[in-house]
């Protein structure tokens, strides 16, 4: 007989019954307030065209890199999990990859995957047993009449989770014909962009070469001058704001900025499109390229994300086969008091800017992070981002930093997720996290029970829209 599939309505939330009543009351106030999803990676195209999402391994599986890197570490072909390698093919029959992916269920127990499935397995699709090799055939079969009707279909799931805005990502190399057509077909769900510049501004991206000869065309700008390649960014950063986009994204390797003179930013650049530039000056000139993103931030408003200390594509022949994104990426050591240094001596003080810096590198929070952030006025912190996203994660994330940099220079949850049926699962493990966290200041006497009520919707949804300005004038939203 299979096992019952049981979400408990306590998890995740204090063992000790007194401040988990606490958390309860806590969560039931924000339990149902609308998603804010600022950043992320969902695909636009999918809410351009609404079609039917085509069965449960290309939806849940295939693109889930949290999924296949730890089957993988077991054994587990990719292959045999319809990943699709450079070429965008899949191989392999859907379902019998679905079959192994059950039969490997049980590799994540403990993890943030196993609570986020087994939450869109309950509350999205109705399923009331586990996910196990006796289950896979009733699983696929269900989710896929599921996604067979028009109530599965992206436009129909983003009104169903609540989401009041979804952000994507995208290069300056992209058209966005997507997210025009969104804005061309009347439907009312927002969804905008996010400008990622990193294969115009990395020059050790393997796409930089092409991706900086597409940005001159798309621009109108001579792209190998330093003024023209500044004015490209100026002119495609106008494009998105246009398609929505009120935030910047940067997933450089390090935190390091620099401040070069005119001059010397020339000379670098004319290396670099030359392709000459060594590993040393690539640094130099993304660090350089973070001071000059803040200065155009300021001048247009669009908060700046920096995502650094990821050793991207650390597996070399998965990256051969597969290429980005396919689990094989790996926290580094990140240092931002010293890296951060020269954008923050130009712009550290600047109210108008917005800067929001993320780690892997949980050793930073207390000693770096929000020492920062508890004093420059353009700095905020992202929330626990990627590996740690998960409830541990979360924790260390509030008792670290709040002491030091209180809640109001974090800005809430984002999902930073290409899953679109994840994102009310993870905003769910955030809110109870966070209310488990509330309620054990209120027990200890540290915070009253109102500013609890207070905070924990401000962490639900206000943080975010304030941090990432989709709160402004003429905005509609629900009141948190």
């Amino acid at each position: 007989m299979a096992k019952r599939l049981f979400l408990d309505d306590d998890r995740l939330f204090p063992a000790e019954a007194s401040v988990r009543a606490v958390a309860r009351e806590l969560y039931a106030g924000v339990r149902d307030l609308p998603i804010v999803s600022p950043h992320g990676h969902c695909d636009p195209r999918w809410f351009a065209w609404n079609e039917a999402f085509p069965n449960a391994t290309d939806l849940l599986l295939a693109p889930d890199h949290y999924l296949y890197r730890m089957l993988y570490s077991q054994g587990v072909a990719m292959e045999t999990l319809r990943v699709p390698d450079r070429s965008g093919e899949a191989e392999g029959d859907p379902r019998e990859a679905w079959r192994t992916f059950a039969a490997h269920f049980h590799l994540f127990r403990g993890t943030p995957s196993a609570l986020w499935l087994n939450h869109v397995f309950a509350e999205v699709f109705g399923l009331d047993v586990v996910l196990e090799a006796s289950t896979a055939d009733r699983y696929y079969d269900a989710i896929g009449q599921a996604l067979a009707t028009d109530a599965f279909r992206p436009r129909a799931l983003f009104d169903r989770f609540n989401i009041e805005v979804l952000a994507t990502t995208e290069s300056p190399v992209d058209t966005l014909e997507h997210h025009a057509a969104i804005r061309a077909s009347g439907w009312p769900g927002r969804v905008i962009t996010a400008y990622r510049p990193d294969p115009v501004i990395d020059p050790e991206h393997e796409a930089f070469p092409d991706a900086l000869a597409r940005f001159g065309e798309l621009s109108g700008q001579d792209v190998t001058t330093w003024g023209g390649y500044l004015e490209a960014h100026r002119m495609r950063r106008r494009a998105f704001i246009e398609a929505g986009a009120t935030s910047t994204d940067h997933g450089h390797p390090t935190a390091a900025t620099a401040d070069l003179s005119r001059v010397e930013a020339e000379r670098l650049f004319a290396t670099v499109v030359g392709g000459r530039a060594t590993p040393a000056e690539a640094e130099v000139f993304r660090a350089q390229m973070l001071t000059e993103m803040a200065a155009m931030s300021l001048d247009d408003g669009l908060v700046m994300q920096i995502h650094p200390g990821s050793f991207r594509n650390h597996n070399r022949a998965v990256f051969e086969r597969f290429g980005r994104d396919k689990g094989s990426d790996i926290p580094t050591r990140t240092d931002y008091v010293r890296a951060l240094k020269p954008l923050l001596d130009r712009f550290g003080n600047e109210r108008a800017l917005s800067l929001i810096v993320f780690t892997l590198d949980e050793t930073s929070y207390s000693r770096e992070l929000a020492p920062l952030a508890g004093h420059y006025p353009a700095l905020r912190l992202g929330p626990s981002w990627w590996f740690h996203d998960s409830p541990e994660g979360m924790r260390r994330f509030r008792e670290e930093t709040t002491e030091t940099a209180g809640f109001y220079n974090t800005v809430g949850f984002n999902d930073d997720t290409r899953a679109l049926l994840s994102i009310p699962a993870r905003h769910d493990v955030a809110r109870r996290v966070d209310c488990g966290f509330l309620a054990r200041l209120v027990a200890e006497h540290r915070l009253a029970l109102d500013e609890a009520h207070e905070m924990s919707h401000e962490l639900a949804c206000g943080l975010a829209r304030r941090a990432y300005k989709l709160d402004q004038p003429g905005t509609r939203h629900a009141a948190c």
